[in-house]
């Protein structure tokens, strides 16, 4: 067996979908050349040695101010993604989107650097300026799916004849 051979990674991510009253929670990249001025949920990479649920309630804590029990997080959706704005090496991604439903404190901007709006916004009446695969994460959500895939060119077969 050849041990010399590298293997393939992929980057793992979480996002908080909270929900309240009918209302979701966004904020907006600012300063970090990556979407910014496009809103996105609370969010952050796996930093090694933790499981998902436990890097989303850190990241809750760093970016929001808000505490949740990991027993409190449900994953509901996940998104297989492909992101061409990144290096070749980290483009192939893997998004887990967890839900909240109940968490300690309310939520505050805590990374003014990289942020610069943390709101509720109506569900029915969501900001055009969404990021478009958490857009498309949304709606997914709001049908019950999944599973969904982002950013993946087609594959595509030539006819030998």
């Amino acid at each position: 067996m050849n041990t010399d051979k590298k293997r393939f990674k992929i980057t793992p991510a979480v996002y908080l979908v909270l929900v309240k009253d009918g209302k979701i929670l966004l904020l907006r990249r600012c300063n970090t050349g990556h979407h910014d001025g496009e809103y996105s949920f609370v969010a952050g990479h796996l930093n090694g040695r933790e499981t998902v649920r436990q890097a989303m309630a850190r990241e809750a804590k760093e970016e929001a101010d808000i505490k949740i029990k990991t027993d409190n997080l449900e994953i509901i959706h996940v998104m297989n993604r492909n992101s061409k704005n990144n290096s070749v090496d980290i483009r192939e991604r893997i998004d887990f989107f967890i839900k909240a439903e109940s968490w300690q404190g309310e939520p505050k901007n805590m990374e003014i650097d990289k942020c610069d709006d943390l709101s509720w916004f109506d569900l029915d009446n969501l900001p055009e300026n969404i990021i478009p695969y958490i857009k498309q994460t949304i709606d997914c959500i709001r049908k019950g799916v999944l599973y969904s895939e982002w950013g993946w060119p087609e594959i595509r077969t030539k006819n030998k004849e």
